[in-house]
Parts: C-alpha cells; structure tokens; sequence
C-alpha cells in the first residue's frame, strides 16, 4: 500500500510551481510588446519638466484642433500659469517650512523626496 504525498512535500512543489508560473510570465511579458508600452507609459516625463510640458501640449492641441493662432496663444497663457504655479509652490513651501522645527523641516524634505 503507498502513501500519499507528504503534505510538506506537496506544498513545497506547489510552490516551486507557482513561482516557476511566475518567472516564466514575467519573462514572456518583459519580451512582449505590452513591456514596450509600460516602459513607455510608466517612464513618461512629468508635466513639470520641458519635455513633459510639450507631450502634454501637443496633446492639447491635438485634442483641441488649435488653430496655430491659437496654439501661439495658448503656449503663451500656459507660460504664464506655469510660472504661476512655480511660484505658488516655492511661496507655500516656504510657509511651511517656517511653522516647522529643523527636525520637522528634515522630515518634510523627505517627504517632498520621496513624492517625485
């Protein structure tokens, strides 16, 4: 008469498997055509910087259907809202710093780091 599986056993197999699953559809994704669009999407520039500024742009003009009279006029108001919003976030930054203690304030650098 024979025994079973030992339930350890068993266990350690299925897991063996899953994870052996697992690499194997990382792998096939990491060579698909869906890790291109990740990379892409997940490594866009930020709307912060000038490249992601005029990803964002060109998609607003697109969208839009600007003419380029108003595509001149609407990189110009967005220079100005930009600058504007620069400087609301340096002026607040500031404010706060100067409610918190020098510990607080390291604490709140950190924060502002690990958000970007």
């Amino acid at each position: 008469m024979s025994r079973g599986w030992d339930p350890r056993v068993a266990c350690g197999v299925a897991l063996v498997l899953v994870f052996l699953c697992g690499a194997a559809a990382g792998a096939l994704a990491m060579n698909s055509r869906l890790h291109a669009l990740l990379h892409t999407y997940l490594h866009q520039p930020t709307f912060d910087t000038p490249a992601g500024r005029a990803i964002n742009f060109e998609k607003l003009q697109k969208d839009l259907d600007l003419t380029p009279a108003q595509a001149e006029e609407m990189k110009s108001i967005l220079a100005d809202m930009w600058q504007y919003y620069r400087t609301v976030l340096s002026d607040s930054k500031n404010r706060v710093e100067q409610v918190l203690t020098p510990q607080q304030r390291i604490k709140f650098e950190h924060l502002l780091q690990q958000q970007r």
